[in-house]
């Protein structure tokens, strides 16, 4: 359950992180303002959407893939992957955005006074500036990803299914462990188990928050982070 956590939230964040990305930036530095606005909107119904609901968005449109096009697409590490990145990707794109729009100005005009060009000031400049708020937000993406359930209970988490060896098989996670040990124990051994991986849940995510600090602070000494 460990290893399916950790396996379908990195997968999620790889598959949320360049279009996160790149959405705040379109719409920090390239939309104008009445589709900034209106996309900026749109992001926020995201973000508020419950889980649960995307969760049957995924199984949804699994089953309309499988029943028209791919007769052997089932919910699987994959579709649980994609689910959880579209749960999760409001934060990245609201978390660029506000990173680049908050850049003081006299900043944001070094580059251009010097005569680069705004792809070049966006990523020489603006980028490394804003970079310990992007990172943020991607820890922020994890850790939201990694504790959710409603997302992989409906898309391919399942309570026995070993560790997956492909991205089309089903697979455990911790909290949807913790939810049927939880829900179906029949003694209090079974219990103690429930209890014993809320704990590693816990402490798997306060994994993710230290590492991120280590690294953040190795990247400030290279001088990249301000």
């Amino acid at each position: 359950a460990i290893i399916g956590s950790l396996f379908v939230v990195c997968l999620s964040i790889m598959i949320a992180l360049p279009f996160g990305l790149l959405s705040g930036i379109y719409l920090s530095s390239f939309a104008p303002k009445r589709l900034k606005s209106t996309l900026g909107f749109l992001y926020e119904i995201l973000a508020s959407t419950p889980s649960i609901v995307i969760g049957l968005f995924g199984l949804s449109v699994t089953i309309f893939l499988h029943k028209y096009y791919f007769h052997h697409l089932l919910p699987s590490l994959i579709i649980s992957a994609l689910s959880l990145s579209i749960l999760v990707m409001p934060y990245l794109v609201k978390m660029t955005e506000v990173s680049l729009d908050s850049i003081p100005k006299k900043i944001k005009n070094i580059g251009r006074s010097l005569g680069a060009t705004p792809m070049q000031n966006l990523f020489l400049i603006e980028l490394p500036y804003a970079t310990k708020e992007i990172f943020g937000a991607i820890i922020l993406a994890m850790g939201r990803a990694i504790e959710d359930t409603a997302v992989i209970m409906m898309t391919g988490a399942v309570a026995m299914a070993g560790i997956p060896t492909s991205v089309f098989q089903k697979y455990e996670a911790l909290p949807f462990f913790i939810y049927h040990i939880s829900s179906e124990y029949t003694d209090k051994s079974e219990l103690n188990q429930g209890f014993g991986a809320a704990l590693i849940l816990l402490l798997t995510s306060l994994a993710l928050f230290v590492l991120a600090s280590i690294f953040r602070k190795l990247i400030n000494k290279k001088g990249i982070i301000r």
